[in-house]
């Protein structure tokens, strides 16, 4: 095995933890790191090996933690730095991992730094962050995420100068170019290596290299302003040097999110020879509901089980010798897989729910989970604007009231869109609150919380979403082809069923996925065997065959070892 280059985050399943939404022990109504100690017996229970936690540091939480004012201090809303030291042991004890993120693209408007860099054109901070002075004219256009005008850069009346931030205006841009912020960014990386972390997600990281010329955005470019921020440079000089100075010092993993990077570039990022990142997160799929030209906007026609297919078959070629890839299907910033890939009917919700499971676990690459997908916990589909709190649902309502499209439209695409369907309080129980809390949440509670979608429901129901997802994974961790086998597309024009096979030295395993509300039959006449041995199936009418007709009921999903 060892040609493969075994690693433990190859092999491991990631569970990510949203911690403002998980478990509040203060009776604040915000999530803290005593509520995720509290809860490691039962993520150890999932079979999951790594923990992704979502930002922690102190922050003024305008992007709720991604806007850090201090990398080495813990938010008091989540708790303190012993706190964060006794989760941290405690997974250690159970031989969990932990992945934090970074954040290095920007910073809050109220970091040290910053709140120096503005004071002065002279000061001693002012390079660590992107200026353009107002003798100079109007800064060429920048598009911002999340600024209610769309523009990346804000003047500053203090010295009269503008200061670029690709996301909220309380997120300027730190400059990579200044060696200075590297090496802050750097000490930052090994305080918390340090101390046991085990490795970062690292937030738009192809972000950080900027032409500091800041020359108007080029013309082959047609205004797509993410794959222009994608391309700084001296974005792999950077990086590398990152790996060089810190990364490679440690037994860590590091997995990048990579807006804006198309398979062409992948391997300049992830083959071990350039000595980077490990892996990273691609946004194919997740652009394929969404209108072209704008990325918050749900597509009017539905998508496609063969766009689907292309997306993730084109992107394991590109890793098939080099590199290693990434599988996930929701995450902080999108919506609930099962609403968004699958169907959260009540008809259908628990065979979509496991067949997603299935999927990210027989594919190549790191599969990741989000909080309660384990559950198949589902989008909230606010009604009001009153109901948001996300900082990107709240500016669009505010730039929209100076458009033509409806409000009322808006908050029917949001239901769909909005990140806050993936932020609602993980579902405990049917108590108040789902167990969540005791006092009023952060963010409501999906009301189906009461109706069997919680982990108490589920943990003794053997047929329950939640214990299909343990078997799953001790599937996957029992057989090392559903890691390092061969992907094969079958079935490429099928819009029903997606099936592939994953080959592995004598390993053969058929995987069949149907993604249709209406059962369906197909001839797997690509593949010769003599026997399919079912291994797992989220319907047990399906048994082991011996015959290429295979017949599914809606959203089944079944794993067959070959012979």
């Amino acid at each position: 095995m060892s040609e493969l280059k075994r690693q433990w985050w190859k092999e491991g399943v990631v569970y990510q933890i949203y911690p403002r939404s998980f478990q509040d022990t203060t009776g604040n109504g915000v999530g803290d790191l005593n509520g995720i100690t509290k809860r490691l017996d039962y993520i150890k229970s999932l079979g999951v090996d790594i923990i992704w936690l979502c930002p922690v540091y102190q922050s003024p939480n305008d992007d709720n933690g991604y806007d850090i004012s201090e990398y080495r201090t813990i938010m008091p809303e989540f708790g303190t730095m012993a706190d964060f030291d006794a989760l941290l042991s405690g997974m250690k004890l159970r031989g969990l991992k932990l992945v934090m993120d970074l954040v290095a693209n920007h910073t809050s408007d109220e970091h040290f730094w910053f709140q120096e860099s503005r004071k002065s054109r002279d000061n001693k901070y002012r390079d660590y962050y992107h200026w353009w002075p107002a003798e100079k004219g109007t800064p060429p256009k920048r598009w911002s995420y999340f600024d209610v005008d769309g523009n990346a850069w804000k003047y500053d009346k203090l010295t009269d100068s503008y200061y670029l931030h690709y996301f909220s205006v309380k997120q300027p841009d730190l400059k990579w170019e200044n060696p200075e912020v590297r090496k802050e960014i750097y000490d930052i990386i090994r305080f918390w290596f340090d101390k046991g972390v085990d490795g970062f997600r690292m937030d738009v990281i192809p972000f950080i290299s900027k032409d500091t010329t800041y020359p108007e955005i080029p013309e082959k470019y047609k205004g797509n302003y993410v794959s222009y921020y994608s391309e700084g440079p001296r974005l792999h000089e950077y990086l590398h040097e990152m790996n060089q100075e810190v990364l490679s010092k440690y037994d860590v993993m590091t997995v990048g999110e990579a807006p804006g990077i198309t398979l062409d570039k992948a391997l300049d990022f992830v083959d071990e020879d350039r000595e980077e990142l490990n892996m990273f997160f691609h946004f194919d799929l997740m652009s394929l509901d969404r209108d072209g030209d704008e990325v918050f906007w749900m597509r009017s026609d539905k998508w496609k089980l063969t766009e689907f297919k292309k997306i993730h078959s084109e992107w394991d070629k590109v890793f098939a010798k080099r590199g290693w890839g990434s599988m996930f299907l929701s995450n902080h910033d999108f919506p609930r897989s099962v609403s968004r890939w699958g169907n959260d009917s009540p008809e259908h919700w628990r065979n979509a729910s496991t067949m997603l499971h299935t999927f990210l676990l027989t594919m190549r690459g790191t599969p990741y989970f989000y909080f309660g997908d384990e559950i198949g916990m589902t989008n909230v589909r606010f009604d009001t604007i009153e109901d948001y709190k996300d900082i990107n649902t709240l500016n669009r309502y505010e730039l929209l009231k100076q458009s033509d499209i409806s409000l009322e439209d808006f908050i029917e695409n949001e239901k769909e869109a909005a990140r806050d369907n993936a932020r609602t309080p993980m579902q405990w129980d049917s108590s108040t609150h789902s167990g969540f809390t005791e006092s009023k949440p952060w963010i409501k509670v999906n009301s189906n919380y009461k109706t069997g979608i919680n982990v108490a429901a589920q943990e003794n129901d053997n047929h329950s979403v939640l214990n299909y997802f343990k078997q799953m994974v001790l599937l996957r961790r029992n057989h090392l082809g559903l890691v390092y086998g061969d992907y094969e597309l079958l079935l490429e024009d099928n819009e029903e069923v997606y099936a592939y096979t994953r080959i592995f030295k004598s390993e053969k395993y058929l995987i069949l996925l149907s993604f249709s509300e209406n059962e369906t039959t197909v001839d797997i006449d690509e593949v010769s065997f003599k026997n399919a041995e079912l291994l797992i199936s989220n319907d047990t009418t399906l048994k082991s065959q011996s015959t290429p007709n295979f017949h599914l009921k809606p959203y089944q999903a079944c794993v067959y070892e070959l012979t």
